[in-house]
């Protein structure tokens, strides 16, 4: 623990860069490794995600590796006291084509209060805010009901099912497509992340 940490793991010193309305996102950091880790190795997100938990080494690699690449965008999802309860990305961001993919994973004791949608909607609001992307895509599996559900109240459609996409526990599985236009998200009349 660092001489910033408070005991109870917030970290005041973690700017934020972009807010929710019960959200922040700040940049995710190599020392962040452990706490994905853990969120990784839950075995709730690893049977919705269909994750594979690495070794901690091999995701502190990543991570390092992912910060000098341009073509993502990864955040800590942090409460208004400095506690991280998420990880929030965009990747394989394609600005030529306006195209990128979110990927959200919130901490077990934080799931179903409202801060994956809320952290979802920060997320669009700066991909089609500040970037140049015309269409955010989504995925999970077919039988993932809670992030189909906030990937709904987000407004992402669902366009179609990739059949037995991806092999987890023995088990061959579908996978869900959703996806936000840009001008699907013009027309939504919530508040935007500036507006907080």
């Amino acid at each position: 623990m660092s001489d910033t940490d408070h005991e109870d793991g917030t970290d005041p010193g973690r700017l934020p860069c972009w807010r929710g309305r019960k959200v922040a996102l700040a940049p995710l950091d190599t020392d962040d490794a452990e706490l994905l880790h853990g969120w990784r190795s839950d075995p709730t997100a690893a049977h919705e995600i269909g994750i594979w938990p690495r070794a901690l080494s091999a995701l502190r690699e990543r991570i390092e590796r992912d910060q000098g690449d341009n073509d993502r965008d990864d955040f800590l999802v942090l409460l208004p006291d400095g506690t991280p309860i998420g990880h929030i990305a965009l990747t394989d961001q394609d600005l030529a084509d306006g195209t990128a993919e979110a990927y959200l994973l919130l901490a077990p004791g934080f799931r179903g209060h409202g801060y994956a949608s809320d952290a979802l909607d920060a997320l669009t609001d700066l991909a089609f805010g500040e970037l140049p992307l015309h269409r955010v895509e989504a995925v999970t599996h077919t039988t993932n009901a809670a992030a189909l559900a906030t990937l709904a109240r987000s407004g992402f459609t669902r366009e179609g099912v990739r059949r037995s996409a991806c092999q987890h526990r023995g088990r061959r599985h579908d996978l869900a497509i959703l996806a936000l236009l840009r001008e699907e998200w013009e027309a939504q009349t919530r508040p935007r992340a500036w507006d907080h």
